[in-house]
């Protein structure tokens, strides 16, 4: 049984209709009992990180997470900005996330750089399809041919991310991690349930494989 989370964060359905498209047996949950009673857990949410993380704490889900996910060892994985929570800080806010992975999340920064993408100008946010490439082996990548693409949205990436905790990198006018893993943690920051067959063959894994 995979227990999707629902704070508030965005519109759960197109991952709640993927998860049931290859099979899964999966629910919508929102108390803390349900958190704790959870066999497996995904995180989605979009959205700015302060509205994330107030809809996090209002939610009163945060201990029950912390509980679930660092004492009891339940396999999670984030998607988004539901991947981002799983940090501690972001550019783009001031309140703190979960603190779960090393490292933070920063804004796309092309300053300094003369990156272009098709002799066009690079664009936030980083929108459209990309290839990721796996940073490690890993049975979440089982049955993934060669250069899997999936769909991302989004103008904030991980950063400093140590080498042991990430899972994917991609490149969009440098390279980024889009993927990271710790113990029972996993997130991405792309979004599986848009990216087809990639997409299906990831949670796939996640409910089958983790």
């Amino acid at each position: 049984m995979i227990s999707v989370i629902d704070c508030g964060m965005g519109n759960i359905g197109s991952v709640v209709n993927i998860l049931k498209h290859i099979g899964a047996e999966v629910e919508v949950i929102s108390s803390s009992e349900e958190v704790l009673n959870a066999q497996k857990l995904l995180f989605p949410g979009v959205g700015h990180w302060d509205n994330g993380v107030a809809k996090l704490n209002q939610s009163g889900l945060r201990e029950a997470l912390n509980t679930a996910v660092l004492e009891n060892k339940t396999p999670i994985l984030g998607i988004c900005l539901g991947m981002q929570l799983l940090f501690k800080s972001s550019e783009e806010g001031l309140l703190e996330g979960l603190g779960w992975i090393p490292g933070k999340i920063s804004k796309f920064d092309f300053k300094t750089m003369n990156h272009s993408l098709n002799d066009k100008k690079l664009r936030i946010p980083h929108m459209g399809w990309n290839i990721i490439r796996p940073a490690i082996e890993h049975p979440i990548f089982e049955h993934f041919t060669n250069d899997p693409r999936f769909y991302f949205v989004h103008s904030f990436h991980a950063k400093n991310v140590p080498n042991e905790n990430q899972l994917m990198t991609c490149q969009y006018g440098y390279e980024f991690v889009c993927a990271v893993h710790k113990d029972n943690i996993w997130g991405v920051q792309f979004h599986p349930e848009k990216s087809h067959k990639f997409g299906m063959a990831l949670l796939k894994n996640f409910v089958e494989k983790i």
